[in-house]
């Protein structure tokens, strides 16, 4: 491997322009593809072999009209007004109503009942009518609504109630909840846009504040000021990393070539495939953070060759691509294999967003062994300035070489058991909070201050309750053949609303032929509290009771019960994956290192690591420890698609500092240096590049802490925290300690294994030796 790679970067070196050519090709393709059709993108999470989804599936068939996703908007009247007295503006608002029911992708309530039982229909309307006039009258007498009402059009015998559109105790704030007939996702370009500007365009002339809902929202910004200062921090480093602007500047360049043909190919591609945003912005940190390392660790490694051997620019090239690049390739591909290894637990969002990070990070490995040693063909001998060279020959010999990392490395060793000890009791302290982590997707409600989904969100509350931001949607199907019984829905009906946790239910709907009936219920709590997930759990065990009882089955679907099902999915397969990739971290490091006790230590280490991780991301957002420093404001659940990503993506970038750091002491060892020895100095020799290559990745991760969408700032700082503590407290000061305890013996491998295995040659020690070879033969 390390020969090919070799031959691979002198050829790069030696024809610069036919290598960038072919990549800046392949970016304009990617472009044009863009430019011609761009997709769309979803936030939605949905994932099959889960109770919401089998719901939805079996409407499809069913009721195909209620079987889409759900919209709402909230529409605020002017101060001082409200639409119980403001005529105008309650015309206003159901003329927006039968605007919105007039696009074709949005289920009409009215006409679906009334296709299912016409009399049935006109009688509940009518008694709906009457209720609403009756609790109007005793407002006016002086007592107060204490529940919301719904708009009722028209007066005399042609009032008929506003489907979907009810209006609070005190005339504020009304909102309008409806169904689309098919998912927001598949629903065609511009619908909800249309939607919105249908509700808009009567309330206008009112003064009606019009706020969409958070499945009508838009997206927040995928890269704002946090991820730009993110990537400012990280050229910071690479400056005072490789000394030279020119050197600083290929890491960012190639990651930024890198990020835009791995991101911007899962885009163009979407058309294909669910898109989502989480996917985009996964694929968007890992390719800049991972672009950036790699090419760190062979731009640092051929300027190290250049300074300190006398190479010529070209011949270091070559070899930094052999020996680094070989690292570089490793820890590439264990990056990848760990986020397809994802695909073995079977759930297909995670398996497209695996597939799309494992992509982009195989594209930035790819640019760091081609483009970038064809970009350091036309900077030539220009990679280190003359006044480089003269500095490192007064200043940099060996003896004087990393004085800070020979000082931390010998305090460490000399201290080994108790940094060890005391490394182990902090990470086990900071996990102490995952014990009470509590798994979800966020809400409105974890959004930033000022924000259309903080604002919609407590709009809603205020008016109708917290349950109002997350209805569920209840089925109820007959058993049998027949229809379904109207008294025993009734009396379904009456249980549900018994329930301490329900504020109201109430019928919404019927299939044409009887069979299925749907109920919207409304949760007292909102939509992440755990009242509502035991309601929904309630609701499901009561299931078998019904059909007993009442001849009818029971199913709850809506994206607050999808986001419930998905937290419990991910809750079942994570001990599944981290066992799955704990085995693979010690078959694969058992390959590179050639050892049993150099995995056995790496994979515990990381092990410490996921568990420190989740504990402090569940107290920062969860509990709210410190959580203003980070922009935030509210608490709520773990994304529950946290922890198992954030093992998957830590446990490759872990490898990669394991792999730099520890080649460097297994080198060390190789070539003379026993015991502390080979640990100190394989330690001085790497650390300062995986150093810079730790803070780089938090910079980027860290960048994305700011972004405006709770999900992508739970990631962005969940990877950001698991660097940082694997890299300084795991791999460089519990690693060092733990080699010094079992000195020359981490080396050790049984004979029968040694001839099983293959040589890797990481560290390229082949490569160096013909080399070597080819030398003194000359």
């Amino acid at each position: 491997m390390s020969t090919l790679l070799y031959r691979l970067g002198k050829f790069a070196f030696a024809h610069p322009f036919r290598v960038i050519g072919a990549w800046v090709l392949l970016l304009a393709v990617i472009g044009g593809s863009l430019a011609l059709n761009t997709p769309r993108m979803s936030s939605e999470m949905r994932i099959s072999d889960v109770p919401a989804q089998d719901v939805i599936d079996q409407l499809a068939t069913d009721l195909p009209e209620a079987a889409g996703g759900q919209g709402a908007i909230v529409f605020e009247a002017p101060e001082g007004r409200n639409f119980y007295d403001d005529q105008q503006a309650a015309a206003a608002l159901a003329e927006a109503a039968m605007n919105v029911y007039d696009n074709d992708s949005v289920v009409d309530p009215a006409e679906l009942a009334a296709s299912a039982d016409p009399q049935a229909a006109a009688a509940q309307a009518a008694e709906q009518v009457q209720q609403v006039q009756q609790a109007l009258q005793a407002r006016e007498a002086g007592m107060e609504l204490e529940q919301p009402l719904p708009l009722v059009a028209g007066t005399g015998p042609q009032a008929q109630p506003v489907p979907g559109m009810v209006i609070a105790p005190d005339g504020s704030v009304a909102m309008l909840q409806f169904q689309f007939t098919e998912q927001t996702f598949d629903l065609p370009t511009g619908t909800i846009d249309d939607v919105l500007e249908a509700a808009e365009e009567p309330t206008e002339a009112a003064d009606i504040s019009v706020l969409p809902g958070g499945s009508l929202q838009e997206l927040p910004e995928v890269v704002g000021i946090g991820e730009v200062i993110g990537l400012g921090v990280a050229a910071v480093v690479l400056f005072v990393t490789l000394g030279s602007l020119v050197a600083a500047g290929l890491p960012l360049l190639t990651a930024i070539v890198g990020v835009g043909t791995g991101v911007g190919g899962a885009f163009a591609l979407a058309h294909f495939y669910q898109l989502n945003s989480i996917s985009l912005v996964l694929g968007l940190m890992l390719g800049l953070a991972v672009g950036i390392d790699y090419a760190l660790f062979i731009v640092n490694r051929q300027r190290h060759l250049v300074m300190r051997s006398g190479l010529s620019a070209h011949e270091a090239a070559g070899r930094a691509v052999g020996t680094a690049g070989s690292a570089v390739f490793f820890a590439g591909t264990t990056v990848v294999i760990a986020l397809l290894a994802l695909l073995v637990i079977g759930i297909s969002l995670l398996g497209s967003m695996a597939v799309i990070a494992a992509a982009t990070v195989a594209i930035a490995v790819l640019v760091a062994l081609t483009l970038l040693p064809a970009l350091l063909g036309l900077v030539g001998e220009r990679i280190v300035s003359s006044k480089a060279r003269e500095r490192y020959s007064v200043n940099m010999a060996d003896e004087n070489d990393h004085k800070t990392a020979r000082r931390w490395a010998g305090f460490v060793t000399k201290n080994r058991f108790v940094v060890a000890l005391g490394v182990v009791a902090i990470t086990l302290v900071a996990a102490i909070p995952a014990l009470d982590m509590r798994l979800g997707l966020p809400s409105g409600e974890n959004y930033n201050e000022g924000t259309v989904q903080r604002e919609s969100y407590e709009a809603t509350a205020d008016a109708f309750g917290e349950g109002s931001n997350g209805p569920l949607l209840v089925v109820l199907s007959s058993t049998g053949e027949a229809p379904v019984d109207q008294q025993a829905v009734g009396a379904v009906l009456q249980d549900i609303s018994g329930n301490e946790d329900v504020a109201s239910a109430a019928a919404a709907g019927m299939s044409e032929d009887g069979r299925t009936v749907i109920v919207s219920v409304v949760p007292e709590g909102g939509p992440t509290d755990p009242s509502t997930e035991t309601l929904v759990h309630d609701l499901r065990d009561a299931s078998q009771s019904y059909a007993d009882q009442y001849g009818l089955d029971l199913g709850i679907t809506g994206q607050t019960a999808m986001g419930i099902d998905i937290a419990e999915k991910m809750s079942d397969v994570m001990p599944i994956y981290l066992a799955i990739v704990l085995v693979l971290s010690i078959i694969v490091l058992t390959l590179v290192f050639r050892s049993i006790l150099v995995p056995l230590k790496a994979t515990a280490g990381f092990l410490l690591t996921i568990l420190a991780t989740l504990g402090v991301t569940t107290a920062v957002f969860q509990w709210g420890w410190v959580n203003q420093l980070f922009g935030l404001d509210s608490t709520g659940p773990v994304l529950a698609l946290a922890p198992i990503l954030v093992t998957g993506i830590a446990y490759g970038l872990a490898m990669d500092y394991q792999v730099f750091l520890v080649s460097s002491m297994r080198e060390s060892w190789v070539h003379g240096h026993r015991g502390t020895d080979s640990v100190v100095d394989g330690f001085s020799h790497s650390s300062r590049v995986v150093v810079a290559a730790a803070i780089i990745m938090i910079s980027v991760f860290g960048g994305f802490i700011f972004n405006g969408d709770p999900m992508i700032k739970q990631l962005g700082f969940a990877l950001a925290i698991a660097i940082a503590i694997d890299a300084f407290l795991v791999r460089m000061t519990l690693v060092p300690a733990l080699m010094a305890m079992f000195g020359d013996r981490a080396w050790r491998l049984p004979r029968w294994l040694d001839r099983l295995l293959p040589d890797l040659d990481v560290e390229g020690d082949k490569l160096l030796q013909r080399l070597g070879e080819k030398q003194s033969q000359q």
